[in-house]
């Protein structure tokens, strides 16, 4: 399943970046994580760094929502996150809201968005009871 990040920030692309090296550095969910470019905007050179997209394996929701709650928490900047499922389901964090959780706070949050990243779409439910069609 794959999960597109996109940031909201003063310098989006910057914070894609960072992410991007947070990412990396998470053993399930390394060599999974690509940066997304658009076309270059007219009157600039280069593409434009739109999102950040992970190949999620099974079982990696908890390992990414972690990662991405202990990114967005380390942000000196406001950065709004979000990670957009194909399904369209989606999670968002702010670092404004999520810099002064505590630790049981934390550990609710990134089982939120774990459950959100986690949750089989209506194409995976058919698969998953049998009902699948095409097969």
């Amino acid at each position: 399943m794959d999960v597109t990040l996109t940031a909201e920030a003063e310098n989006s692309a910057a914070e894609l970046r960072s992410l991007l090296a947070w990412l990396v550095d998470v053993d399930e969910l390394r060599g999974r994580a690509t940066l997304v470019e658009g076309p270059p905007v007219s009157g600039t050179l280069g593409p434009t760094l739109d999102a950040v997209l992970v190949a999620l394996a099974p079982g990696a929701a908890t390992a990414l929502a972690t990662a991405l709650v202990s990114w967005i928490r380390n942000r000196r900047s406001e950065v709004t996150l979000k990670a957009t499922r194909a399904d369209g389901t989606s999670v968002e964090l702010s670092a404004k809201r999520t810099r002064l959780l505590n630790a049981e706070d934390v550990k609710s949050c990134i089982e939120q968005a774990a459950e959100a990243l986690h949750r089989a779409g209506p194409a995976e439910d058919e698969e998953r009871d049998g009902r699948g069609g095409g097969r």
